[in-house]
């Protein structure tokens, strides 16, 4: 670099770096990536094969870096497989990894490639982020040797990690996350002998960062915000829709306001694999999102956040969420119940029979009850749902959970089936549960997958409330709680 090229890119670094530290807010970015396949092989493909399937997939995230960077953006998010995809055994993944160093390395890949071991990734994303000024957020993967003395050491000699990296706009690598919950299919990797914490400071708050299936767990997701009380959480993922309660946009905004912290989601998209749902997330609902299962087009979201939540005037107080319908008597008898499964869980659902009124079902511990108004009955048919209990698919966890709910049809049979359009607006709903946990996330998902940011609150006796009034037509209204301490 010319010595005129490198005083123009401190001054602009460093005006960047004034103009954050100015401001009580930061513009944040997340790109979700329709990501080019490697083909489906046994075979592990030659480094330079690997290299350039990368490569066709950094140059579609350099023009999202490069637009969200020219439209302000301070940091992008981009996704989970988002660079060499999937379909890998631990075999053919081997050609796609690089030696990630520790950041306290204080490494710039893009002015001292040669430094470590030959790491082409880091490199070109170092430059993505030094080149822009931006910070850069992606996800790779990691090999490190290990001892063949050690029990964990794979029979190969080395270990495998899917891992997050984040370089920031001088291309220093800032910051390295393994993710510690793998999915039940991500078979090439290894876990971490022990859960990551990771965060970095900005001009603009404190950062931490996990991976996808992390976020339904204490270690990493939970340490992060309660105990290091991060600010803003990054999160690489490629999520697999499942309505009525894990599809994307609804539980990621979701768990932006139970967590108090605002956080940028960027998915992959692939809508073979139900892959679609990216957002911006703030703790009083999102800021942008996208949910797109028609085409396999990429898109990029850029919102502005407070850069310290905590200290906004939005933020929820204090709930808590078993206080109200701990208070109350049952609003209906047992003799209308009946089971039902959502997503391989064995709920006790009732049926709204009336136009108004006042329910409860009961589960164990947990009782939910729910007051409502509909604004003119469609022919639709609306249960309340309780479920407590551990669910134990494609892992274990101990949930409890509240939902009003729409069926697929009249057929009660069919409730908890997905279901993504409705009709039947509400003049009001309340729902609250007598919870074991603090730990609880609210959702109000609208027809055709849309959210209601604002259109909602959380009382802090623990009520989920309506706040317009007749909604707009209802899929799902629901406390999504987390037990962890049961699990």
């Amino acid at each position: 670099m010319l010595p005129s090229q490198h005083l123009l890119h401190t001054a602009v670094f460093a005006l960047t770096v004034l103009q954050a530290f100015a401001a009580d807010t930061f513009i944040a970015a997340v790109y979700e990536h329709s990501v080019i396949l490697p083909d489906d092989t046994h075979k592990p493909v030659s480094p330079d094969e690997a290299l350039a399937l990368m490569n066709k997939n950094m140059d579609i995230l350099e023009g999202a870096i490069k637009e969200a960077a020219q439209q302000g953006a301070h940091i992008i998010v981009t996704p989970e497989d988002g660079i060499y995809g999937w379909r890998f055994t631990r075999e053919t993944i081997y050609p796609y990894l690089e030696d990630i160093p520790d950041p306290v390395v204080n490494w710039i890949p893009c002015t001292d490639p040669t430094r470590f071991s030959p790491a082409p990734v880091q490199e070109r994303l170092s430059c993505m982020a030094r080149n822009n000024s931006i910070y850069v957020v992606a996800n790779i993967g990691d090999k490190k040797p290990c001892n063949s003395s050690d029990p964990g050491c794979p029979s190969d000699g080395h270990c495998h990690y899917n891992t997050d990296v984040v370089f920031d706009p001088e291309g220093k690598l800032v910051a390295r996350y393994h993710k510690y919950n793998l999915f039940m299919s991500e078979k090439q990797f290894n876990f971490p002998k022990k859960s990551e914490a990771v965060t970095f400071e900005t001009p603009f708050g404190k950062f931490g960062i996990f991976t996808c299936f992390d976020i339904l767990f204490h270690e990493p997701a939970v340490v992060l915000v309660n105990e290091l009380q991060v600010d803003t959480v990054l999160f690489p993922t490629a999520w697999m829709n499942v309505l009525p309660f894990l599809t994307a946009v609804e539980f990621h905004s979701a768990w932006a306001m139970g967590m108090g912290v605002n956080f940028l989601a960027a998915n992959t998209h692939n809508t073979k694999l139900s892959m679609t749902g990216s957002g911006i997330y703030a703790p009083d609902g999102a800021r942008a999102y996208y949910y797109n299962m028609k085409t396999e087009d990429g898109h990029l979201l850029i919102a502005e956040l407070n850069s310290h939540p905590r200290l906004s005037p939005a933020s929820l107080p204090a709930v808590s969420w078993s206080s109200y319908a701990s208070s109350i008597k049952r609003f209906s008898l047992d003799d209308r119940d009946f089971e039902g499964l959502i997503f391989h869980d064995q709920f006790t659902f009732t049926k709204l029979i009336n136009p108004e009124g006042n329910l409860t079902v009961c589960q164990k511990d947990l009782c939910c009850h729910l007051s409502y108004k509909m604004a003119g009955r469609q022919d639709e048919l609306y249960v309340l749902g309780a479920f407590d209990g551990l669910h134990v698919v494609e892992g274990q966890y101990y949930l409890q959970i509240c939902t009003l709910l729409k069926c697929k049809s009249t057929d009660p049979n069919t409730c908890g089936q997905p279901v993504e359009v409705a009709q039947t607006k509400f003049e009001m709903f309340s729902l609250s549960g007598t919870f074991g946990t603090n730990y609880v996330f609210p959702e109000v998902l609208y027809s055709g997958v849309q959210l209601a940011p604002g259109e909602f609150e959380v009382l802090n006796d623990g009520r989920l409330i309506s706040k317009t009034r007749p909604t707009k037509p209802i899929v799902t209204v629901t406390l999504f709680g987390r037990w962890y301490k049961k699990d």
